[in-house]
């Protein structure tokens, strides 16, 4: 079959993707960040860009929201359009007292009580894994001012600002998560049911531990550039 949630020539697509989950992310990253960058996909409004960044080919192309939507969109970029290593950047919530809001976190592995992976292939693991060398990568990248931490995440299926995850958290048994979003644990299946090199780069904007400081939509919005930024750099190299 063919896809039916990217539509453009192959050739409009770069072997190498950044997928924050708003289109408009999208956007904003084209506009900023990328040079001669042109419209590839608006099925949907998930709008995707194709430019360069340091002389090099990128893609960047929203996921939309959750674990389903994630799962869609980045099959479809491994299995009809080449792609080889994808690098989703998004926002989450910390779930430790030692990340604090702006600082990035780099996602080594994805636990979730998501039926994703055994819907698609079978898989009943609840931990999916980033590729190595991706995260080498961004390690070796990563800028010593600007605070990064690696380590495990949960995915979950609900926004955990509006209900209580620890039910969730005794299920999987997970003591030590960093922090909490929603499509990592499906980009990290599909990277590896296709062999693509996959990584989950966060931007916290939100802490149950510091409730009082809550970023803006714009701040959200620009408090993202130092994780596009290492996003960039890390998966051109």
């Amino acid at each position: 079959m063919n896809p039916v949630h990217i539509v453009t020539d192959k050739e409009n697509i770069s072997e190498l993707v950044l997928m924050p989950g708003d289109p408009l992310r999208a956007k904003y990253i084209a506009e900023n960040f990328l040079e001669g960058s042109n419209l590839v996909n608006e099925v949907r409004n998930m709008l995707g860009y194709t430019g360069t960044y340091k002389g090099k080919k990128v893609t960047v192309i929203g996921s939309g929201m959750g674990i389903p939507s994630m799962g869609i969109y980045s099959y479809e970029l491994a299995k009809f359009y080449g792609v080889k290593k994808i690098i989703r950047i998004g926002s989450a919530g910390a779930l430790n007292s030692d990340i604090k809001v702006r600082d990035l976190v780099v996602a080594e592995c994805a636990k979730s009580l998501s039926t994703f992976a055994l819907s698609f292939g079978g898989d009943n693991s609840d931990t999916q894994y980033a590729d190595s060398s991706l995260i080498e990568d961004i390690k070796t990248t990563k800028d010593d001012n600007i605070n990064v931490h690696f380590g495990p995440i949960l995915t979950s299926d609900v926004f955990d600002v509006y209900s209580d995850i620890t039910p969730t958290l005794a299920r999987l048994a997970f003591t030590d998560p960093l922090a909490s979003e929603m499509e990592t644990f499906a980009l990290y299946y599909i990277g590896k049911i296709t062999g693509i090199k996959t990584a989950s780069i966060l931007t916290i904007v939100d802490s149950k531990f510091t409730p009082n400081i809550n970023l803006t939509t714009e701040e959200r919005e620009t408090s993202l550039n130092d994780m596009i930024k290492l996003a960039l750099d890390a998966i051109i190299r």
